[in-house]
């Protein structure tokens, strides 16, 4: 990759159109907010969703030996 050789300092930035405003000097790129843990109601639906999943592969097991 070719760069451009340094002739002076870097252009100021310019706020676009329908774009964020500039950073301040300083200030860290804005990140994402975190995950929030799971809710207790996700944990008990993902438990039996695995526990349904189980029960049809036992009985599809089963199904199969007979």
């Amino acid at each position: 990759m070719d760069e451009r050789p340094h002739t002076g300092p870097l252009p100021h930035a310019h706020p676009v159109v329908d774009g964020r405003a500039p950073l301040a000097d300083g200030q860290t790129v804005p990140q994402p907010p975190r995950r929030l843990p799971l809710a207790t109601r996700e944990v008990i639906a993902g438990w039996i969703c695995a526990a349904v999943v189980l029960v049809l592969l036992v009985v599809g097991i089963a199904g199969l030996l007979r």
